[in-house]
């Protein structure tokens, strides 16, 4: 049977059992757990080094009413990063290639920062819609505009974490394809595009952490128009 090269990207199932839950949970079982000792290993320790870097950096803009976000935030940028660097891994499913799953964790959130802000400060969130001194025959365009550009924002955030991934993976599954096409008739050309492989991969690396990061910092700018 000859294979796309999207099959890498659909559901994998085990008799009819989808098995992208398990994919969602197995992440979290590699964390670290901590321990009941006075000294903690240096593995706990680089973990808190970095969660605390993280958060300071990410709720540095807003104020103590949006602090309430930061174990959201940092678990869920946590859980990106490793799902993402475990589908660099050969023979593995990424989850975040999915539109779907991508969708359902960036519609909720984005979803309750509007419901935040329509709560506490109505005026304020809805005057997001109007710029200041704006032209009186420009008003009903502008609103409109500022409309739509608010419900396109969670599906920028899924389709800039699906297409980011799923670019990278595609193109590492065509260098390499390519370099083993090439290792019997053109030796010296395969050895530079492994070599080529091998630092896209690491791009792709970088690229995961990257978009995970986006993806939450975008959130938390959209919470700070609201808070």
């Amino acid at each position: 049977m000859t294979l796309s090269m999207f099959d890498q990207f659909m559901s994998p199932s085990y008799h009819g059992i989808p098995l992208i839950a398990l994919a969602l949970t197995l992440p979290w079982v590699l964390y670290p757990t901590l321990s009941g000792r006075w000294l903690n290993n240096r593995m706990i320790t680089l973990q808190g080094w970095f969660l605390n870097r993280f958060t300071q950096q990410l709720l540095l803009p807003l104020n103590l009413g949006g602090h309430k976000w930061a174990a959201l935030f940092t678990s869920l940028m946590v859980f990106l990063i490793t799902v993402n660097m475990l589908g660099l891994l050969p023979y593995t499913f990424t989850p975040t290639t999915q539109l779907s799953l991508n969708l359902g964790l960036a519609v909720p959130l984005w979803l309750a920062t509007v419901i935040i802000g329509m709560r506490n400060q109505p005026t304020h969130a809805l005057g997001h819609l109007l710029p200041e001194g704006t032209p009186t025959l420009l008003i009903p365009v502008l609103i409109i505009i500022e409309t739509i550009s608010l419900f396109i924002r969670p599906m920028a955030l899924g389709v800039r974490l699906t297409a980011n991934l799923t670019a990278g993976h595609l193109l590492i599954l065509l260098i390499a394809k390519g370099a083993f096409v090439l290792l019997l008739t053109m030796p010296a050309v395969a050895i530079t595009t492994a070599v080529v492989l091998l630092l896209l991969t690491l791009l792709e690396v970088a690229v995961a952490m990257i978009q995970a990061y986006v993806f939450v910092l975008l959130l938390s700018l959209y919470l700070q128009e609201n808070v």
